[in-house]
């Protein structure tokens, strides 16, 4: 009965590329809703989230203290469960587990690892390393030693794996829990604040032995972190905003912001969709908004001198257009339609907001401007051969 509920081996595809409950993504989280009775009422801490996250990824969690980030984290792991929605783990509706098999499923696909370690005090460092096998009944137990003595050995911390935890440091016990979340060989590492309590030369230790497991090992990793440096060199940045994803494709095309501007940002933002070929901005108008792609794609069009518009550039998810004309304080130098084929979503600042954003962020401004550098000096030779083939 217990394995028809879940697998014990790791997660495999389908012939139809899908796992077991149809989900394409080794972790999806689908509307996800969390929330908390308190004597002054419900608290809702998660609304409605979705995520996706493949195989292989190295995923960043950020946000601001009270964000539900370390929420959203306990959803995968099952420390915590959703009031609605569904958490599919390779092969696994971890929402439907009972306590008991939610304890053996995590063991053997998890790897879990804290702020403070949670080390046993009185087990040395290989016994702490060796415990998660043991409890799984993983390897043969004559195998338990060796192996926790290599991992140890992987991240730099055999010769001490007869010490208790009391005399080691705290960059060395971090060590120590990645080894003991490595123990059973899980595909996946979930990761609460691991650097939290570390400074930041060990912190980089640290997080360069997550990119490691990522690239040699194929391991996936969802690192919940404060440190908006680190995150950016995760592949990608999850951020949370009161309880709600920021859509993936605005952090994309403005990562250098800060977890409280992107913060700010994100509640800026207005969302609007348009229908196939409808025109956003036209060539002429005045420039009082910041355009971010979200879904679907457009066009950018210039007027040919025989009054015939010709298209210049198509432009995707995650990218952006409108930072023109506000950079330059005049009027819009093309006309943006939604590509004909399918509908477009947008989130845009208004100038405000923009002006706001670029005062607070050189960085971003700065890669803005390359943009717009760039963007006119292809307009520009695009007007030129116009001309040339007009004479």
């Amino acid at each position: 009965m217990l394995k028809r509920l879940f697998s014990f081996g790791r997660p495999k595809r389908e012939e139809n590329g899908t796992y077991r409950y149809g989900n394409q993504h080794l972790i999806e989280l689908r509307k996800i809703v969390k929330t908390y009775k308190t004597a002054a009422g419900g608290v809702t801490v998660l609304k409605g989230v979705d995520i996706q996250v493949d195989r292989g990824e190295f995923v960043a969690v950020i946000g601001k203290s009270g964000s539900g980030k370390s929420t959203l984290i306990n959803m995968i792991t099952g420390i915590d469960r959703p009031t609605s929605g569904e958490v599919l783990v390779g092969d696994t509706a971890v929402h439907g587990l009972t306590e008991g098999q939610m304890a053996v499923w995590r063991g053997r696909n998890l790897g879990i690892i804290f702020q403070f370690f949670q080390l046993l005090p009185t087990l040395s460092l290989v016994e702490n390393v060796m415990l998660p096998m043991d409890f799984c009944n993983m390897y043969k137990p004559g195998e338990r030693y060796t192996r926790a003595m290599e991992l140890l050995d992987q991240v730099d911390m055999s010769e001490h794996g007869h010490k208790l935890p009391s005399a080691v440091s705290g960059g060395q016990a971090q060590r120590v829990a990645i080894a003991r979340a490595m123990a059973n060989d899980p595909p996946i590492l979930i990761a609460d604040e691991p650097t939290g309590s570390l400074d930041s030369r060990t912190a980089n230790s640290v997080f360069a032995l997550f990119e490691k497991l990522v690239s040699e090992s194929k391991k996936t990793i969802m690192m919940v972190t404060h440190d908006s440096d680190l995150a950016r060199r995760a592949s990608r940045a999850i951020i949370v905003v009161d309880g709600q994803v920021a859509n993936q494709y605005v952090s994309r095309a403005l990562p250098n912001l800060g977890v409280d501007q992107m913060t700010w940002v994100t509640r800026q933002l207005e969302r609007t969709t348009y229908e196939p070929g409808a025109t956003i901005v036209n060539q002429g108008d005045m420039s009082d908004r910041f355009f971010i792609i979200t879904r679907g794609e457009v066009e950018i069009f210039l007027m040919h001198p025989d009054g015939q518009e010709i298209v210049v550039d198509r432009l995707q998810q995650g990218q952006y257009f409108g930072e023109i004309g506000l950079l330059s304080g005049g009027t819009r130098t093309s006309t943006v339609r939604a590509a004909p084929e399918n509908e477009v979503e947008v989130v845009a600042l208004d100038d405000d907001a923009f002006t706001r954003l670029m005062s607070e962020s050189d960085t971003t401004r700065n890669a803005l401007d390359e943009i717009r550098q760039e963007r006119l000096a292809r307009d520009a030779a695009r007007e030129s051969d116009l001309a040339a083939t007009n004479q």
